[in-house]
């Protein structure tokens, strides 16, 4: 059940997701799926393309038709949701991926009738397939669509407008998927473009495909120095996305208060990661900030429950429905920012204006699967009467973990939804007090584990 997780399902080649649980996992989602089709893509892993084939027997046994993709970006996955082809709209997709993990790591993002299928659904798909016979072979029923030339005619007619942008480009694929689409959407758009590490290899040879990790982004940051205006990075299955100037490492809750400029009062989700400038600011320009919970999944499912046009995570997934489809899209978000540039807007100059605090990165507290979610549980009845000399508590938010609001800024603690660890955030307008914050919910969290 390990490999069921909140948001998708994940676990390493051969050992937990082999030929006996794929082909179940298939079968046992298709039962669940209303129509006919069922769309399916794979990342640059080498095993990808096997669990492609293990996969399309269980849909296949199921009843399901598959439109093959081959290997695609997930946003290309996402997109083939919103499309016809020859006549079919397919109910559901399911995007082979490992994302970011390592190289012996792959899983599945699905998505049924447009929408994230995650949480108690994975859940009882698991718990189904643990006492499931081996569904019987059928005759194999695969018909290949060109989903990636579709995305970029559609991506290249978006952004028309872009042609013979002046500024210097620089990219690194990190030799995930993200290169299958880049170099003809900007070679057609006719941008000062240099890539690196464009070629897909599922080995990451280069470095891992993690652009929220600052050791990941140093090739890339080198050749901004000496060839670009701005640079972009990108995660192993393109859904992810770090923007990079000569000044900034623009994370996700800032580039959504800078995508936002352009929108008129703009309803944007945010995670409990986001800094507190990004929730103000919006407010401030008239627009409407709403504070969720982490995950791709559950951004999605609240986007279309307030009718955002904007959401965005810390770690560089950003979600437009505002002239899209309302999913997570790096390629799309690259483009995005390009616009803001090439409109005049100086990045930069624009961060500059946002009052001044003082961050941690995610710091994570190694735990176990079993007591992470006891933790958050416990630190809630501690912070009701917390310990003496405790900084004074204005608010706790706890739509996901525990945020708490201090007099200068906030502390998080939230149990991650797919490794057993805690992860911690803090903010301040005032640098010592960041330190402080992370020092008392720190000592907070270790008696909470003393205490289970």
């Amino acid at each position: 059940m390990s490999i069921y997780r909140e948001y998708d399902i994940r676990g390493i080649f051969e050992k937990e997701l082999n030929e006996s649980s794929v082909v179940r996992i298939g079968y046992g989602l298709a039962k669940r799926i209303n129509g006919e089709y069922v769309a399916v893509g794979y990342d640059a892993r080498s095993h990808s393309p096997v669990l492609f084939e293990y996969l399309v027997r269980g849909l296949n046994a199921g009843g399901k038709k598959v439109l093959g993709m081959g290997m695609v970006p997930t946003p290309v996955n996402y997109f083939t949701n919103y499309m016809e082809w020859n006549g079919i709209t397919p109910s559901a997709s399911v995007m082979i991926t490992g994302s970011h993990n390592p190289s012996e790591y792959n899983g599945f993002k699905i998505t049924v009738d447009k929408a994230p299928f995650f949480g108690e659904d994975i859940y009882a798909l698991g718990r189904e397939i643990q006492t499931m016979e081996m569904p019987h072979d059928v005759e194999r029923d695969v018909t290949e669509i060109d989903a990636v030339e579709r995305y970029i005619d559609f991506m290249i007619k978006e952004f028309a407008h872009l042609k013979g942008m002046k500024e210097r480009i620089v990219y690194d694929c990190g030799n995930g998927v993200a290169g299958i689409v880049t170099e003809k959407i900007f070679g057609t758009l006719g941008l000062h473009v240099k890539g690196i590490y464009i070629d897909p290899d599922g080995t990451f040879p280069n470095h891992h495909p993690d652009p929220s990790v600052e050791h990941n982004l140093e090739d890339v940051k080198a050749l901004l120095a000496s060839e670009g205006d701005i640079a972009f990075a990108y995660d192993g299955d393109a859904d992810r996305i770090a923007v990079l100037t000569h000044k900034n490492n623009i994370k996700g809750d800032m580039m959504a208060l800078l995508y936002s400029m352009k929108m008129d009062k703009p309803v944007v989700v945010g995670e409990v990661k986001c800094s507190q400038v990004m929730y103000d600011e919006l407010e401030r320009r008239g627009g409407k900030a709403i504070m969720y919970k982490t995950g791709h999944s559950n951004l999605k499912v609240k986007m279309k429950e307030v009718g955002a046009d904007l959401a965005c995570e810390v770690s560089g997934h950003v979600f437009f429905k505002n002239r899209y489809f309302g999913y997570d899209d790096a390629i799309y978000a690259t483009l995005r920012m390009l616009e803001l540039v090439h409109e005049g807007i100086d990045l930069d100059a624009e961060l500059a204006k946002l009052p001044e605090v003082f961050s941690t990165e995610e710091i994570k507290v190694e735990t176990t699967e079993a007591e992470k979610f006891k933790i958050i549980d416990r630190l809630k009845e501690l912070l009701k009467t917390p310990p003496a000399g405790f900084p004074h508590i204005r608010d706790i938010i706890d739509v996901d973990g525990v945020r708490v609001i201090f007099d200068t800024g906030w502390g998080l603690v939230r149990a991650s939804n797919t490794t057993p660890v805690l992860v911690t955030r803090f903010e301040s307008t005032c640098k010592e007090d960041v330190k402080m914050y992370e020092q008392v919910l720190n000592d907070l969290i270790q008696k909470a584990k003393e205490s289970l």
